[in-house]
């Protein structure tokens, strides 16, 4: 539906109308056909205060509340809306209204509840807005608001909700704000803040909701923040704050319920006593400077669901570190655990298979072998191990996960077959393998994973053919098989792969001729396929005009470079050398490039380009060598008579 303007001037008939219907109110009447063209049931056919979004009041039938949010209106806000003197809620959020607040919205003395949320609204704060003074519910957030918080926020001391996030908004928050004693819910998230948090946010006493993320605060969290005894979620993400935690920080905070920290500059141990915090849900300090071990008493946070602790320094690469994890199998609410680019060492213990949906330990010193009763989390999502020493097979019971839809073990010391059972993960999208020790084949099963998007198996020990059923799977973006032992030749089946990005099969062994498909694949970004034993003479890809590299290198490919590899705009790198190609190489756009493109070791190539090092072409390139021999000699001679 095309964006439809707001106020527009209805005729001096449809005015007369409106007295018929008994509004007899000069700045009403004048108001309401301003709004009259937003919505094409409003129509004369019924009185007005009907209207869709209109509602007035029972005695004086004066316009009391106009919701037209989530119309796909536009345009501008115009003055008129400050002539609805009785107005007490107005909501226009989620349109596309631009332009600036209107100052006349200060005229409605009787408002309790602004909601312009999700506009594309900008300028300054609208300072007229201090006249409403019986404003309970402001929300102006998701706009273009720039400017800073005034001073005279604290005026509105009747507020509840205060949401002003997602602006632009920048300078310091007014100590004012503490003039605000009733506020349950208030946001800034998201705009351009700076400074610390005013001592006087104390006096907040009744606030359930607070919200400052995305901005750049800094300093130490306030000792303010710790009075606020009733906060049921609080969200600094995002910001520079620093410092430690307070050890009584469970104590001062009891009833927390959401508590998002991360991304900052907080230092020092965590707090053993946040486990007092009973009611906790959620809690993230992730990437943070944090030390130290992982408390065990969070397995007493009976209400636990999520638990962020990745991106620090915790641990110390010991036994001991994963204690924790045992604890946490109290935690029968917990299903999204996340600990990793931590320090931490030790036996994956077997009570991980005590969680439910996303389990995430990457990128530490965890070594042992991974429980055959992972099998029993069956409701799985998301398993990341990658990056530790884990050793040992990959169970077959990882199968009977049929939920999860992101595994990654790459980069561990994994050995054995990947298991065939892996079929069985219908929902699989995401699987990471690369850089262990498999061996053994690529089962077919694995076509049975038809929303599979990124496979990566590179860097291990596989042989065997790449079955067709792999090449089969039209949903995959990403197929990584690099330095295997495979054989047999590359499946003409991947030409149906018309999502596919990069294929990358180098080193593999892999032999015979390729597969004239390969140009089919149109969405091909990169394309590897150096140091194996294809031959013949490169199949038509003229058609993969979005490619950017090519490395077709170490090979016994033939026949002549094609020209309109030259043409190929968005290329940034063409490897051909080591191969038998012959002929003149093309000598336009990028083959003047010797950054770009390769050529070398192709003993039959010549060309004219001096950076690229070959030999100059001669009259009859491509004939018989004992004929460019014969002519050689020729040339040698005739030189010398001249000399």
């Amino acid at each position: 539906m095309r964006s439809m303007k707001l106020f527009i001037l209805l005729s001096f008939h449809a005015l007369m109308l409106l007295e018929a219907y008994g509004f007899t109110d000069g700045t009403d009447r004048q108001a309401l056909l301003e709004f009259k063209a937003v919505l094409s049931s409003w129509n004369h056919s019924f009185p007005l205060c009907n209207w869709k979004g209109v509602t007035c009041g029972s005695k004086h039938r004066r316009v009391t509340s106009l919701d037209l949010g989530r119309l796909q209106l536009g345009g501008v806000i115009l003055p008129y809306v400050g002539n609805l003197s009785f107005l007490m809620s107005l909501d226009l959020s989620g349109n596309s209204f631009g332009g600036t607040i209107p100052q006349e919205v200060g005229n409605l003395f009787r408002l309790e509840y602004l909601n312009t949320s999700f506009n594309i609204l900008g300028g300054v704060f609208p300072l007229s807005l201090f006249n409403c003074s019986r404003l309970m519910d402001l929300e102006l957030d998701s706009n273009h608001l720039e400017g800073s918080v005034p001073l005279e926020i604290g005026s509105l001391t009747r507020l509840l909700y205060l949401f002003l996030g997602q602006n632009k908004l920048k300078g310091k928050l007014p100590a004012s704000l503490g003039n605000l004693t009733s506020l349950m819910q208030v946001s800034f998230t998201s705009n351009e803040l700076v400074g610390g948090i005013p001592k006087d946010i104390a006096r907040l006493s009744q606030t359930l909701f607070l919200s400052l993320s995305l901005n750049n605060f800094s300093g130490v969290l306030p000792p303010s923040i710790y009075n606020l005894s009733s906060l049921e979620m609080l969200n600094i993400f995002g910001n520079s704050f620093s410092g430690s935690l307070r050890p009584d920080f469970g104590i001062l905070l009891p009833n927390l319920i959401e508590l998002y920290m991360g991304n900052n500059y907080f230092a020092g141990d965590i707090p053993t006593i946040l486990s007092n915090i009973a009611t906790l849900e959620t809690l993230g300090i992730e990437y943070n400077n944090l030390i130290g071990s992982i408390p065990p008493s969070f397995g007493k946070v009976q209400n636990l669901e999520v638990l962020l602790l990745h991106g620090n320094s915790l641990g110390n690469y010991s036994f001991e570190d994963l204690g924790f994890i045992d604890a946490l199998s109290n935690c029968t609410q917990l299903h999204i655990l996340s600990v990793g680019f931590n320090k931490l060492g030790g036996d994956l213990p077997t009570s991980i298979a005590n969680f439910s949906t996303s389990l995430k330990l990457q990128m530490n010193l965890i070594s042992g072998s991974i429980t055959h009763d992972i099998g029993n989390l069956v409701n799985l999502q998301k398993l990341v191990l990658f990056e530790n020493m884990l050793t040992g097979p990959l169970p077959t019971s990882i199968g009977k996960l049929l939920g999860l839809g992101y595994l990654s073990l790459d980069s561990n010391r994994k050995s054995g077959e990947i298991p065939s059972s892996i079929g069985n993960i219908t929902r699989l999208e995401t699987l990471y393998l690369s850089n262990n020790s498999f061996t053994g084949p690529i089962y077919p099963s694995l076509g049975n994973c038809s929303y599979l998007l990124y496979l990566y198996i590179g860097s291990n020990k596989l042989n065997g053919t790449i079955p067709r059923e792999i090449m089969q799977i039209l949903s995959l973006v990403y197929i990584i098989m690099e330095e295997n032992s495979l054989t047999g030749s590359l499946p003409e089946d991947v030409g149906g792969l018309q999502k596919l990005v990069v294929l990358s099969l180098g080193n593999t062994n892999l032999s015979g001729q390729l597969p004239q498909t390969l140009g089919k694949c149109l969405s091909m970004e990169e394309l590897y396929l150096q140091e194996n034993s294809f031959e013949g003479t490169l199949p038509d890809i003229r058609g993969l005009v979005g490619v950017r590299r090519v490395d077709l290198s170490k090979n016994n490919l033939t026949g002549s470079i094609p020209e309109y590899l030259a043409k190929f705009s968005k290329l940034e790198y063409l490897n051909l050398s080591n191969n038998n190609f012959q002929g003149k190489v093309p000598t336009e756009e990028n083959f003047q490039n010797s950054t770009i493109v390769l050529v070398y070791g192709n003993k039959n190539l010549c060309g004219d380009i001096k950076e690229l090092k070959l030999n100059p072409c001669l009259a009859c390139c491509g004939e018989s060598p004992m004929k460019r021999l014969a002519l050689s000699e020729a040339v040698k001679e005739l030189n010398s008579i001249k000399e």
